[in-house]
């Protein structure tokens, strides 16, 4: 039985891939399909990113157009629910409070939040710790690693510090990919970059992510030359489910064989 696990790393850029050691993620841009040029929706900040990463919808049509939740004038059926309704079992692994917005009531399986602490080096290793038994039980898991994107408010983008943030989730994503069992399919996406100490505009150090896919039935190094964005993710793992897609869903279907 296939199995998906997506993973946001919130605010990755993807020239911090290059610039920082990271050699998890460089082994799975080796081993899986991948782009570095992915877009993110305008505004490029985190809560109207995940509406159209788990909707797949840009901001104008979801509504969600700032990190305050509003409910849709016209309810689209997100991916966690169009899972429920299909028997599937999902479960989000978080440490941003609003993101419990992404999904509708009595569509998860396992929902765990663990609030950010202020540090950094701890604060999305819990996360992911909490995640780990999970995933070889669960059709779909989401697991949200925030720490980037806060130490690129508080340093900088690109700044010493995010560098090393950034390699302090590669380490984490290692954990990861050691225990990712036989049946589970990774995909990794980064919500939007960042520049300065900020994100959500149009310029594309805000605007370009790199996505990831590793794991079964997926290429070797096959680099992703089709453009993307955001929407794609729900489609994509419906399918990878071979779960229905939500008819007004605007992103495409992903091939990575």
């Amino acid at each position: 039985m296939p199995r998906v696990l997506y993973i946001t790393t919130d605010g990755l850029r993807p020239d911090a891939l290059e610039a920082a050691y990271t050699p998890t993620f460089r082994a799975l841009m080796q081993e899986g399909a991948f782009t570095l040029s992915a877009r993110s929706v305008m505004p490029s900040i985190t809560l109207p990113c995940h509406m159209s990463l788990f909707h797949s919808l840009p901001p104008e049509r979801h509504g969600v157009v700032s990190n305050t939740f509003t409910p849709m004038a016209r309810p689209v059926r997100g991916l966690f629910e169009v899972l429920k309704q299909a028997g599937k079992r999902s479960g989000m692994f978080y440490s941003w409070e609003p993101l419990r917005d992404v999904a509708r009531p009595l569509s998860l399986a396992v929902s765990k939040l663990i609030a950010y602490d202020n540090n950094p080096e701890v604060s999305d290793q819990k996360v992911v710790e909490a995640a780990l038994p999970y995933i070889s039980e669960l059709d779909f898991t989401f697991l949200y690693l925030g720490s980037v994107d806060e130490v690129g408010h508080l340093e900088g983008w690109m700044s010493p510090a995010y560098l090393r943030q950034v390699e302090h989730i590669d380490a984490l994503l290692s954990r990861i990919v050691e225990g990712l069992p036989s049946d589970t399919t990774l995909l990794l996406m980064s919500d939007h970059g960042g520049h300065l100490r900020m994100h959500g505009t149009q310029d594309p150090a805000d605007m370009t992510v790199p996505f990831m896919a590793y794991g079964p039935g997926v290429a070797r190094g096959r680099a992703i030359d089709e453009p993307m964005s955001l929407l794609e993710l729900a489609p994509t793992v419906a399918a990878m489910l071979g779960v229905g897609l939500e008819p007004a869903w605007e992103g495409r279907v992903l091939k990575f064989g």
